[in-house]
């Protein structure tokens, strides 16, 4: 099974910047894509932004789009979410989870269960 474990999270002002880290452990795919996912507050959890074993292949969802930017270290099994100009309606629990075929990503067919997730607070 594979263990997910999200950190980076904070309390920022509209306009700032944060960087979230996810790790996985555990017995993970040879060749997995990864994603970002996010849970506001009364609202269903929504995709974010996945990427390719290498990273050649990316894609966001439209509100963070020009934003928000994803990587990921393979050697470390962490994904990164650079969030810049951040603004209140990102507020959210923020997720990471991976699958073997990246569009099930953009599906949010994940393999993992949930982790913990990384509170993101923007205040006006």
């Amino acid at each position: 099974q594979v263990q997910l474990v999200e950190s980076g999270g904070g309390l920022v002002q509209a306009g700032e910047s944060l960087r979230l880290s996810c790790a996985a452990s555990g017995r993970t795919p040879s060749i997995y894509a990864m994603g970002w996912f996010r849970q506001a507050p009364g609202k269903e959890r929504e995709f974010v932004a996945a990427i390719s074993w290498g990273g050649g292949t990316i894609y966001y969802a439209d509100s963070v789009k020009g934003r928000f930017t994803i990587s990921r270290d393979n050697a470390k099994k962490t994904v990164y979410l650079q969030m810049n100009s951040l603004k209140p309606e990102d507020t959210a629990v923020y997720y990471c989870n991976l699958h073997r075929e990246f569009y099930n990503i953009l599906r949010m067919s994940v393999l993992s269960p949930w982790g913990q997730g990384t509170q993101v607070t923007v205040s006006s």
